[in-house]
């Protein structure tokens, strides 16, 4: 996910900033998560694609196509990184998420506990402004750090939904460079390919599960995202998505 000539920053720092590169104020008129899909060959706004700071490394690719009779997100990473992310309204309560997806080709070379192997087809984000003062020192230590080298405010948690070709469904994962970011394996070992599966997660009980070292209740989201990298095992994958949305639980 970090690449080399980052390699006097810490690698956690690095991470928050390129996250916190996607959670800029949403616009006023934004009353909730916008669809995907519209018109064009570009997801609509105000979703946008967002990288490390300075990133040198191929984006990863997400457009607008028709497939399977329906004009849905492709997502292509080809030894790359790039998330796709919306802003939400200050204030927004984590909800119901729901969407659809479908992996053609996975990551069979990834390991989400390790860093070289810290790589996903596709993954489904949501975005947590957790209070300051409930992460751990060091971790708050760090957050600082990353903060004061961000021209935009940073996500204080970050909880990822998953499509992995080795991990069990259900698996918890702490990212391996930083534990602002947490995974759940919604899709993996043994689940079908080339096929469109639905999904329906309730946030708030999802961080309480990922984070509940630091937390009682979840925190307001400020963004949710759609990403794919494969950089660090320099492999490539194709993954589609649609019908991403948030409900009332």
């Amino acid at each position: 996910m970090i690449r080399h000539e980052w390699n006097a920053v810490p690698r956690t720092v690095l991470i928050a900033a390129a996250i916190g590169t996607s959670i800029a104020p949403a616009a006023a008129t934004v009353a909730g998560l916008t669809p995907l899909v519209g018109p064009a060959s570009a997801a609509q706004a105000p979703w946008r694609w967002t990288g490390l700071p300075s990133q040198q490394l191929p984006a990863t690719r997400f457009d607008v196509v028709e497939f399977d009779g329906q004009r849905v997100l492709r997502v292509r990473a080809e030894r790359s990184y790039g998330n796709l992310v919306h802003p939400m309204p200050a204030g927004s309560q984590p909800a119901m998420l729901s969407w659809r997806w479908r992996v053609e080709r996975p990551i069979q070379s990834g390991n989400l506990t390790r860093k070289e192997g810290d790589d996903v087809a596709i993954r489904v984000c949501a975005m947590f402004d957790m209070p300051l003062a409930a992460i751990p020192f060091v971790e708050r230590t760090l957050f600082r750090l990353a903060a004061s080298r961000s021209r935009e405010k940073l996500p204080t948690a970050t909880l990822c939904y998953v499509w992995d070709a080795t991990l069990a469904p259900g698996t918890l994962v702490i990212n391996p460079y930083t534990k602002r970011v947490r995974s759940i394996v919604v899709r993996g070992a043994g689940s079908a390919l080339a096929q469109w599966t639905p999904e329906r997660r309730d946030l708030g009980a999802d961080f309480l599960r990922a984070f509940g070292d630091e937390a009682t209740r979840a925190p307001p989201l400020t963004a949710i995202a759609v990403a794919a990298d494969s950089d660090n095992t320099g492999s490539n994958s194709l993954a589609y998505v649609d019908a991403l949305r948030l409900d009332a639980p």
